[in-house]
């Protein structure tokens, strides 16, 4: 059976659904009605020039995360628009994920806004998984005051899906017995992994809905999508995700992205953000003391079609130079497109991370292997603000904002 907060559970007599995710319902929009009563009710933008947060008031008009924030004004033009505080988020979901810690020791991050969390054994101390989420969806409201969305499953796909399915504000409870009841009516586009380019090959190939291509020959699927994503959906499409949550798991890369808008841009103007990207993703790979071997580039052009370049490099790093010359390197090669093209996003992350442990230097060495300017100016920067030392090419142009993440 799948319940909503608004109906009594049951619970099923079969292996109990206790995984839960919990998802802060717009979180960024609903920080900034907590703090400021004259913004409840309303619909409300947060940002500038692209939306990073929108409420429901205004999602209802349409306005859409990442969208343009003039286009936004157009669909919702009565709404209020708000400048992002980083710092406010930050703290919101520091004590959202004590909430968590107190619920159960078992809690795995995805974002600073949901988690999973595994509340098997509980039973006889804290009550059935559907009274935990209860409370929990109770004290995230009492002690941070934030709504927030839970669904309640037996594998982390089936309850992310349901938080989905649950919001805003909601509780949404699936039963081992009714799982393939509630998922296969979905879109195609509630599994994880299908985005805009697979959802399209998949609708073209006549399968909208999650039963549908349950029911496809999944031999036939994969030369649609490819073996790795149709094994992938295919399982998920049937309930299967033995994944359990993971405490403690670090993340497997460090990335930042910055939305561009609409205007035209010259190529000084993507280097000037891509410099602001490398700087702030290797920042923080020295700070979780982390390094990386491969640098991605992402883009996204102004009809919305998105790329994905990277290099490996021959030995893990965090020096910003190394990693800044590999990924003006991989933009380079991209600038044809972006100039035919034009573009409204670019974002760059560096993966197969690893612990900084010491390395054998290579030959020839590097002029600019050594890390002691990196490790200056992240002193200066922690002391006196990240905008104590910013680079020539950066002086009078916008940066764009840096968004919380989890601690690694």
């Amino acid at each position: 059976m799948f319940v909503s907060s608004s109906s009594r559970p049951r619970i099923s007599s079969g292996p109990d659904a206790t995984i839960l995710h919990a998802d802060l319902d717009a979180f960024y929009a609903s920080v900034e009605q907590r703090d400021d009563p004259s913004l409840r009710g309303v619909p409300v933008i947060v940002g500038g020039g692209v939306v990073l947060a929108a409420s429901y008031e205004a999602k209802a008009y349409g306005v859409r995360t990442a969208g343009s924030g003039s286009q936004a004004l157009r669909l919702c033009p009565h709404a209020v628009v708000v400048r992002p505080r980083m710092s406010a988020y930050a703290a919101a979901s520091k004590a959202v994920f004590e909430v968590f810690a107190q619920t159960t020791p078992l809690v795995e991050g995805l974002s600073i806004d949901e988690a999973f969390l595994d509340v098997a054994g509980l039973r006889k101390i804290a009550g059935t998984p559907v009274e935990i989420a209860t409370r929990l969806r109770h004290e995230v409201r009492e002690q941070v005051g934030l709504p927030i969305t839970v669904g309640v499953a037996r594998t982390k796909f089936l309850a992310k899906v349901a938080s989905a399915v649950g919001k805003p504000d909601g509780l949404l409870h699936v039963s081992p017995d009714r799982e393939l009841e509630f998922l296969h009516p979905l879109p195609v586009e509630r599994l994880w992994g299908v985005g805009a380019v697979t959802s399209g090959k998949l609708r073209d190939a006549g399968i909208a809905t999650v039963g549908q291509l349950a029911h496809y020959p999944e031999e036939v699927l994969v030369t649609i999508v490819g073996p790795a994503a149709g094994h992938h959906l295919h399982a998920l499409a049937w309930a299967r995700d033995p994944r359990p949550v993971e405490v403690g798991r670090r993340r497997r890369s460090v990335g930042a992205q910055h939305a561009l808008g609409r205007r035209p841009k010259s190529r000084e103007d993507v280097d000037a953000a891509l410099v602001t990207l490398v700087d702030r993703v290797t920042s923080r790979l020295r700070r979780g003391r982390r390094v990386g071997r491969t640098v991605v580039l992402r883009l996204r052009f102004d009809d919305f079609t998105r790329v994905t370049r990277s290099h490996t490099l021959s030995q893990p790093t965090a020096q910003t130079q190394t990693i800044l010359v590999s990924a003006r390197g991989l933009l380079d090669k991209a600038m044809p497109t972006i100039e035919s093209k034009g573009i409204t996003l670019v974002g760059v992350a560096v993966a197969n991370l690893e612990d900084d442990c010491p390395q054998q230097l290579a030959l020839p060495f590097d002029p600019y292997s050594s890390s002691a300017l990196d490790t200056t100016l992240d002193s200066v920067r922690d002391r006196f603000g990240s905008s104590a030392v910013t680079r020539a090419v950066l002086l009078g142009r916008d940066q764009g904002v840096s968004v919380p993440i989890l601690p690694d």
